[in-house]
């Protein structure tokens, strides 16, 4: 079970997640329908306005529509990394 710690990015559309484990191999997902056999970016991309999940080492990038809230991302990420990382 993996917590995952947001800090922003100077990108306001793209959050940081520091996770405390380390990932196995990178994540980078750009599309939704790209993400079906990978159960965390899945996951993430269940949030609305999600557009692009990266990870490497020990932190995942979430990049969000514009017009997403954050509000409804970072609880989602949150979960995801508890239950699938």
């Amino acid at each position: 079970m993996a917590t995952a710690s947001p800090s922003p990015t100077p990108n306001p559309n793209a959050m940081r997640f520091q996770l405390d484990t380390t990932l196995p191999g990178t994540i980078n997902f750009k599309r939704a329908a790209d993400a079906v056999d990978h159960p965390f970016a899945r996951a993430v991309f269940e949030a609305d306005g999600v557009a692009a999940v990266f990870g490497v080492n020990d932190f995942i990038t979430i990049t969000r529509e514009p017009e997403a809230s954050w509000d409804a991302i970072v609880p989602v990420v949150q979960a995801a990394a508890a239950e699938h990382l």
